[in-house]
């Protein structure tokens, strides 16, 4: 059962006071002391690994989600079987309605309606699979953007808990970490893509820069 009896911002708050000072590794070993059901979901992307090899380390027969949006760049795919495999992961896709995403590849709305295209895609399997959980473990950082920079590692949003305990992680350390660890780099990353998320939206750039390509789009709506 979860800690907070019922949800405010005050015992929001308390969490965040609890979980401040510990590292990420302390702080997911102690949020599956707090809370019973959490949801672990990873885009196995660029900065994927990092928080893919902690949970690992800690929960390895823990269950990974992943939002298979049927457009992710097949080195995205290639790159989540090949970790499954390596590490034994145990990864359960989360695929958006049929009918609604077949409705998205005929209008092409990434390009005329990029946040209904997220939202049909990302956005509402994701919302119908929270539903199951007290707490939702997400990977973001608040290096990789000006929104990102504003959350904590606990935050109330849209009904859900979230919980980011590598939010205060920096660029550099997360890298010294992959080389340290010798954790295998996303196939793109070397290309120049920094940030991946599907293939139609995403160019090679430095950051979040090669998101949505040109759109002032920062966001996918999972996070807004």
């Amino acid at each position: 059962m979860s800690i907070l009896p019922d949800i405010s911002i005050l015992n929001i708050e308390i969490l965040n006071k609890k979980y401040l000072p510990l590292s990420p590794e302390e702080r997911i070993r102690e949020v599956y002391k707090d809370f019973n059901r959490i949801l672990f979901t990873s885009s196995f992307g660029t900065t994927s690994i990092y928080l893919l090899h902690l949970f690992h380390q800690i929960q390895p027969e823990g269950n990974i989600y992943f939002l298979n949006t049927t457009y992710h760049f097949p080195e995205t795919i290639s790159y989540k079987d090949f970790l499954t495999k390596e590490w034994n992961l145990k990864v359960i896709d989360v695929v958006p309605d049929k009918k609604k995403n077949i409705w998205t590849r005929k209008h092409h709305t990434w390009l005329n309606d990029p946040d209904r295209c997220c939202s049909i895609n990302k956005v509402e399997p994701l919302d119908q699979l929270k539903e199951n959980f007290d707490v939702w473990m997400t990977g973001l950082m608040s290096y990789q953007s000006q929104h990102r920079a504003q959350a904590n590692i606990f935050e109330y949003k849209k009904d859900t808990i979230k919980f980011n305990p590598i939010i205060d992680q920096n660029e550099a350390t997360v890298k010294q970490y992959i080389i340290d660890n010798q954790l295998p780099k996303h196939p793109l990353y070397d290309k120049g893509f920094h940030s991946v998320g599907c293939q139609q939206c995403t160019v090679a750039g430095n950051g979040r820069t090669g998101r949505w390509g040109n759109l002032s789009k920062e966001e996918c709506g999972l996070h807004i």
